[in-house]
């Protein structure tokens, strides 16, 4: 399957501080990808680093391709992207925008744009500057649509939406990539939102990947295990993630199925092991720890 999205051996830093070292990973044709972390490990970075916004202190990134610091016009308007809901030329209305957008990409859906604009009940006549952030969103990622990009870059994509809306988006993005042709690269602060839309997972923690699996291979391996022990410490271990004592409760999360995990805390004396599925949400947390 083609990689429409490579990052290799990316280093890069803010000043002294070390955002990422030798980070690689990929995004194949027809997959939606989802790039989780807390505040601060880098995700709208490397979506500028992409974009040729950012240049790193090493290593290279390409889409389709075409390295990023020297993207051309026309694998530039097959990207379509969205920085944290931001929005452009505000003094425009909502159909002036969609006009003067439409001059600058071939495959232009403009009935795309207003069919989503209704349905958000948005009015043609509204000012961009007088509308709130998540009315802003709704514009921006209606010109997305339209557009009819072959790869969608979002970051927060969800910023300032209502539940409701945010679950029509989800909808449309899912309805977007369904034929295999279209790629999207996405960010979100509410995981809830990615459980929902996407195929495969990157987890980023500070400087590095934690990991990157399908979501399902998250969803079906990764559990929650809680017992008694009178331990005062137990160690993380490359198979024990995370461990907590509150009282005289532990709790941990592993890959590893029940039987294992029993096996590996025998020294511990343990007693009343139970396991527990997780949301995408909460083996975020087992991944990357509470704070």
């Amino acid at each position: 399957m083609e990689n429409i999205i490579v990052c290799e051996n990316i280093t890069h830093y803010y000043g002294s501080r070390l955002i990422y070292e030798n980070l690689n990973f990929e995004v194949k044709k027809g997959k939606i990808l989802g790039l989780l972390g807390k505040n601060g490990t880098g995700k709208t970075t490397i979506i500028n680093i992409l974009n040729g916004y950012l240049k790193p202190r090493s290593g290279e990134c390409r889409i389709f391709r075409e390295k990023m610091e020297n993207l051309s016009p026309g694998t530039k308007a097959s990207i379509g992207l969205l920085l944290e809901g931001h929005i452009q030329h505000t003094f425009f209305n909502v159909r002036q925008i969609e006009k003067f957008y439409r001059q600058f990409y071939p495959n232009w859906k403009a009935g795309a744009y207003y069919e989503l604009l209704r349905k958000l009940q948005v009015s043609e006549t509204q000012r961009i500057s007088a509308m709130s952030c998540g009315q802003r969103s709704q514009v921006a990622l209606g010109l997305l649509f339209a557009q009819d990009p072959d790869l969608l870059i979002l970051d927060d994509f969800s910023m300032g939406l209502d539940p409701g809306y945010r679950r029509l988006f989800v909808q449309y993005l899912k309805e977007y990539a369904s034929n295999g042709d279209k790629t999207i690269f996405l960010t979100s602060h509410i995981i809830q939102d990615m459980e929902m839309l996407i195929d495969d997972c990157i987890i980023l923690d500070y400087g590095r990947i934690l990991l990157h699996k399908p979501t399902d291979y998250i969803l079906n391996k990764f559990k929650r295990y809680t017992f008694n022990s009178s331990a005062t410490e137990i160690k993380a271990t490359d198979k024990l993630w995370n461990p907590e004592k509150t009282g005289n409760t532990w709790e941990l999360y592993s890959f590893s199925p029940k039987d294992e995990i029993q096996q590996i805390l025998e020294p511990y004396n343990i007693a009343n092991l139970k396991e527990e599925k997780l949301s995408l949400e909460d083996a975020f947390i087992g991944l990357t720890g509470k704070y």
